[in-house]
């Protein structure tokens, strides 16, 4: 592509160690039905091979950059400061793009100017076997708004966004104290004041591996995944991030009991949520009450897990064990002693 041929879209795919599947990932990309893009890979320092099985490929839309190994977000920042895109889609060495993803995306955000970003729906693959798993999120922003405030709902493979949306939040964030999780931290960025959306459209094969890190137990992306939450859940209530009732609401949503602040009453922490709720539905012009679908689900949860701390975790094991009368009985009588 000329250096004076500005595409309408810019695919990103970072490179590290990207052997086996390295090689379906570009070409998923390169077969595209929308062929209006460039495709930057940057080679984050590899030392498997994927150096020569990106040089094999004869396309003018490639666009190769390589650095020695800086992590996922400088690499993803660096192609992004060289795009010359309207749009920036994002591509994973191990996913596979179906042939009219950036076709359906492209044409998503060309009709809807007042969205930032657009994820899609994703098959989950392990090896080349689909499971006949799926990732589907919310797809409206007033639910992926709600559902962000306690965790990713987008497939991190599968998202477009407006280049000029990224330039004016600062793109991935490159501090080592808040990743992993890149993706949710972004995400999070960007729904405060832009609208995000995904496609019902199964439009990316997305494979499961086995090096992916636990969201369980004593590890950063847990930890980070809570302050973030609690980031967004003080951002949408206009409440302090250090407020108990916040932080209290980040970790029951994960189940992270450790530090739990005490004697937060769960009224206390519906009040902040239905604050949050309220500032959503305005900034995505719905009711609150047309939220009902999204938020029910979520509160019950946040109350069972707000019992089930309450009673030492005996209502998470009542309800691993699916012995739901137990559960109930133990939350229903633990909320009438908080009540009385």
């Amino acid at each position: 592509m000329p250096e004076n041929r500005f595409p309408k879209l810019s695919v990103i795919l970072p490179v590290y160690n990207g052997l086996p599947y390295l090689a379906g990932a570009l070409d998923s990309v390169l077969c595209q039905s929308f062929d209006d893009f460039e495709l930057i890979v940057v080679n984050d320092g590899s030392t498997d091979g994927s150096d020569e099985v990106i040089k094999k490929l004869d396309d003018p839309r490639i666009r190769y950059l390589q650095q020695s190994n800086k992590g996922l977000a400088a690499a993803l920042n660096r192609a992004i400061t060289v795009a010359r895109g309207t749009y920036i889609a994002r591509q994973d060495q191990d996913d596979v793009s179906f042939p009219f993803r950036f076709q359906e995306q492209v044409a998503f955000l060309d009709s809807n100017p007042d969205a930032g970003m657009v994820g899609t729906s994703a098959a989950i693959w392990i090896g080349d076997t689909p499971t006949g798993r799926i990732h589907r999120h919310p797809l409206d922003d007033a639910s992926i708004r709600f559902s962000l405030l306690f965790d990713n709902y987008f497939v991190h493979s599968s998202v477009m966004i407006r280049k000029s949306v990224l330039e004016e939040v600062g793109g991935y964030s490159e501090d080592k104290s808040r990743q992993p999780p890149e993706d949710y931290e972004l995400w999070s960025r960007i729904m405060r004041i832009h609208k995000v959306c995904n496609l019902p459209d199964i439009l990316l094969a997305y494979r499961e591996v086995p090096t992916s890190m636990s969201r369980t137990g004593n590890n950063p992306f847990l930890q980070n995944v809570v302050k973030i939450s609690a980031e967004n859940i003080a951002w949408a209530s206009d409440t302090l991030v250090d407020a108990p009732e916040v932080t209290a609401l980040s970790k029951l949503f994960h189940r992270d009991y450790d530090g739990m602040p005490r004697g937060v009453k769960f009224s206390t922490m519906r009040s902040v949520l239905d604050k949050a709720i309220a500032r959503i539905a305005r900034e995505s012009n719905v009711i609150p009450r047309s939220m009902d679908s999204t938020t029910r689900g979520t509160i019950q949860k946040l109350r069972y897990r707000y019992f089930d701390y309450r009673s030492g975790g005996l209502i998470g094991k009542a309800l691993d064990g699916n012995i739901g009368h137990f559960a109930k009985s133990m939350a229903i009588r633990l909320m009438q002693k908080e009540n009385r």
